[in-house]
């Protein structure tokens, strides 16, 4: 899908170690700031219990998981979208993904050094988000520069967006991060051509350490800032996850057991990622392969059928569509069309998360 999630945060708060956990790479972690330059791309495995039902009800040969861009981008400090640290062509990373995964320090000590001398994230969330929001108002600034000429040459269209632009220098001015916020479809264009920072969905990862519970206090004020604002948090043990992704897949769930966990960290965060880019999974199975496929929210059936093979779009006749859940209920496909549960669908048919489908098309 090219869908790609930028890792974010102060230096040294453990991006780059949640990054090689979340994408089984080797990147270098290390104690002191811009030890990444260059933003390190990975793809993680997007884990989805359900896929390993579908193997084995359907006695699959292969299992095929949805996948996930992520970047590690190097940290920024304060002042950065003046160009501190590197700040520019950091900040220019961040503008090309679409969401961000803003990895904030809620551990403490001393033999990782906090950048500002002591860890407080609610101070270190404001450093970033304000340095984002600086960069902004810089590329609205030049913006409205140029679409003041088009007003004064009589162009309309220049007009409505000039006025969208003083409404979101406004906002900007106030503090507001323009990726919670609605718009309309009009407005969502000027938005999406400003490639505005503070425009990105966000999830924020608190990073503790493995003694969660002498970390939950800031936590805690993590996910109260998290929740004015209406976004989510996660909370991850960076160094914990990072070691039971060496383990082999047969030793990880005694891992898991050991510290009282049902499943890794990774996981909620693979799918709360998901959940902010509003991508839903539907599911193809059989004899051959089951595969999870990732696809926009609200996505037609034939559309859906172009992700697998652009053909399929092509020469669509019809879905044949059923949902997990029943599937589960039902304990086979056999029951299912049984029971009625089986449907046939059209061109307009809206695929629905763990829906099951198969495509029908002329070549």
């Amino acid at each position: 899908m090219g869908l790609c999630c930028g890792m974010i945060g102060l230096p040294n708060v453990g991006k780059t170690t949640v990054f090689n956990a979340l994408t089984g790479s080797a990147a270098l972690a290390a104690n002191y700031p811009f030890a990444t330059v260059d933003p390190n791309t990975g793809i993680a495995l997007v884990p989805d219990p359900r896929l390993g039902v579908l193997t084995d009800l359907f006695k699959s040969k292969k299992t095929t998981y949805s996948t996930l861009e992520v970047r590690d981008i190097a940290g920024l400090v304060e002042g950065a979208s003046k160009g501190e640290g590197l700040g520019n062509q950091f900040l220019g990373h961040i503008r090309e993904v679409d969401a961000l995964l803003h990895v904030v320090r809620c551990f403490q000590g001393t033999d990782v050094v906090h950048v500002s001398g002591g860890v407080n994230p609610l101070r270190d969330i404001g450093i970033i988000e304000t340095e984002l929001l600086l960069a902004d108002l810089d590329t609205l600034d030049r913006r409205k520069q140029k679409t003041e000429k088009k007003v004064r040459a009589g162009d309309k269209k220049a007009a409505f967006e000039l006025a969208f632009i003083d409404k979101l220098i406004g906002l900007l001015d106030k503090g507001e991060w323009l990726g919670n916020l609605t718009y309309t479809p009009e407005e969502r264009v000027v938005l999406d051509e400003c490639q505005l920072l503070a425009a990105k969905p966000v999830l924020f990862v608190a990073n503790v350490s493995e003694q969660v519970s002498a970390d939950e206090a800031m936590v805690k004020t993590v996910c109260e800032f998290a929740d004015k604002r209406g976004a989510r948090v996660v909370t991850i043990c960076g160094q914990l996850e990072a070691e039971l992704s060496t383990l082999p897949e047969n030793e990880r769930l005694d891992f898991l057991k050991e510290m009282g966990l049902t499943e890794s960290g990774l996981v909620r965060l693979t799918r709360e990622a998901y959940t902010l880019l509003n991508i839903v999974t539907f599911f193809t199975a059989g004899e051959i392969e089951s595969r999870a496929w990732p696809i926009p929210k609200n996505m037609k059936a034939p559309q859906a059928a172009g992700k697998i093979h652009s053909d399929m779009e092509r020469g669509f006749i019809r879905a044949e569509v059923y949902h997990y859940d029943d599937l589960l209920a039902c304990g086979s496909e056999a029951k299912v069309k049984e029971k009625g549960l089986f449907r046939l669908e059209g061109k307009d048919y809206v695929i629905k998360e763990a829906d099951i489908v198969y495509f029908r098309f002329n070549v």
